[in-house]
């Protein structure tokens, strides 16, 4: 039997002021103890999304459920974890006394904020920081902050809005192992993020959004499988077999020819390498390629610029984020 998953919603539409939709029948599920990452440009509506699933805002149509719970269920939040995109932390106060007031917010015990909070400055880098104030902090610094305040209340599920933005490459590195450690914990991850390079490591599933509407959702694997290709490197000239086997293409390289196939298509590879050998060229290299998450990405902004294209009159008009 499957698992129930953490995030499942259908049909997200939001319409705000004057017309400008948001959001466009979106569909996600996002299983558990995944960490899925949202995608799309600036104003695709990412955040509005996320701000859904908080039950920050309201939904114009919504059906769906957040860890079994019908979307907009109060309760359901305090096993969410929430780290905004533009958060703002009261400057007088030290990351000590931040942390013990979202704690006092969540109902902790003082006897229990106090240990849990020396646990998650340490685990987000910002124990020899414990008594500055957050006003003294670089954006950085204040993300990791945020990052803890997310963790303080031991969620289920964690949204994170744009987790590493302002952050440098080091803290980067740091904030992607924490989120691996936290995902091996059990936890579900929703990553908010425009910045690919950071999410193709991390995410197991991916949504990606374009001007309000769901591009590609799915997993990785799933999603990149069909632009899978081999490529043979070796010494000679074009081989004369070359048409005999269907797919197979040859391009002239520096030190000889490169022959690549599209797809699933190792054992066939396997038989052309035979055969090159069999003919006594030197083999340079074998290698398998697949579409990367900028790749996937690209395609889906690509696709919807022809959509539009494609019908008259069409107008991009300006969305939230």
């Amino acid at each position: 039997m499957t698992a129930e998953p953490a995030i499942l919603v259908q049909d997200v539409h939001k319409t705000f002021r004057g017309g400008v939709q948001a959001l466009r029948g979106v569909s996600m599920r996002v299983d558990r103890g995944e960490i899925f990452g949202l995608l799309g440009p600036n104003g695709a509506g990412k955040s509005t999304l996320v701000r859904i699933l908080m039950c920050v805002i309201r939904a114009t149509k919504v059906q769906g459920h957040v860890l079994g719970n019908p979307v907009g269920h109060i309760p359901t939040l305090r096993r969410v974890g929430y780290l905004p995109e533009h958060h703002r932390f009261p400057p007088y106060l030290t990351a000590n006394q931040l942390l013990h007031y979202f704690g006092g917010l969540e109902g902790m015990p003082r006897s229990q904020r106090r240990p849990r909070i020396a646990e998650l400055l340490e685990r987000t880098g910002m124990r020899a920081w414990a008594t500055k104030k957050v006003g003294s902090f670089s954006k950085g610094m204040q993300q990791r902050v945020g990052l803890a305040q997310a963790l303080l209340h031991d969620p289920d599920l964690l949204l994170l809005d744009e987790p590493t933005d302002g952050v440098d490459p080091v803290g980067r590195r740091e904030i992607r192992q924490l989120l691996l450690q936290l995902r091996d914990e059990g936890r579900t991850i929703l990553v908010n993020s425009h910045i690919l390079a950071e999410l193709e490591p991390l995410c197991t599933q991916v949504a990606i959004l374009v001007k309000g509407t769901l591009a590609r959702e799915g997993r990785m694997a799933e999603l990149t499988a069909g632009n899978q290709q081999w490529t043979l490197t070796c010494s000679g000239l074009p081989p004369a077999w070359l048409e005999e086997i269907a797919g197979l293409k040859c391009h002239n390289h520096a030190d000889g020819v490169e022959l690549t196939m599209a797809g699933d298509a190792a054992e066939t590879m396997q038989q052309v390498l035979d055969r090159v050998r069999s003919e006594g060229r030197t083999v340079t290299s074998l290698r398998q390629s697949g579409e990367t998450l900028e790749d996937l990405f690209m395609r889906s902004l690509d696709e919807s610029a022809h959509a539009d294209a494609a019908v008259p009159g069409a107008v991009t008009g300006k969305r939230q984020a």
